[in-house]
């Protein structure tokens, strides 16, 4: 089927509209970050925390800038951690989160992410406190999991 020519630019139109409207905010395909750098390759949740629930309210304080005014994590990653700024990592997304390791996650929330906006907190919050926030975003979409440093990965609270 052939169209007239002034109907290109409206199936180019429709056709980005329908290629950058759905998905995973953008975030492009599901891959293993690179593995945290020797200094923090050792680093795991602190013990007894998993099942904290003030470390975890703590935690969700410092998320979303109640306890620290100078760090606010849901400014993008939204406060149920669905961004709200392009770019952001979609917390609630348990396929990709479950290839951060607790380590991995320190580590980004320490130094931040190369070739992002996400820089690294480590000036402005003690190890606490980025532990904290590990436990906190885990709860996203990752619910119910700990890091089992045995195993390395994430398995259910009950099963470690």
């Amino acid at each position: 089927m052939r169209y007239p020519v002034f109907c290109a630019p409206i199936i180019l139109s429709l056709g980005l509209l329908v290629a950058c409207s759905g998905g995973d905010q953008g975030e492009g395909p599901i891959v293993p970050p690179p593995p945290a750098p020797p200094e923090y390759a050792e680093k795991h949740m602190p013990a007894g925390w998993w099942g904290d629930a003030q470390k975890l309210e703590e935690g969700r304080k410092l998320f979303v800038g109640e306890a620290n005014p100078d760090v606010n994590c849901a400014s993008c990653h939204g406060r149920d951690g669905k961004p709200v700024k392009a770019g952001a990592t979609d917390f609630r997304n348990p396929e990709r989160m479950k290839l951060y390791s607790d380590t991995v996650w320190f580590w980004r929330i320490s130094e931040g992410v190369p070739n992002t906006k996400m820089k690294g907190w480590k000036s402005k919050l003690s190890d606490d406190d980025r532990w904290k926030l590990v436990l906190f975003e885990r709860s996203f979409g990752l619910s119910g999991k700990i890091w089992s440093v045995e195993t390395n990965q994430w398995v259910d609270a009950g099963a470690k």
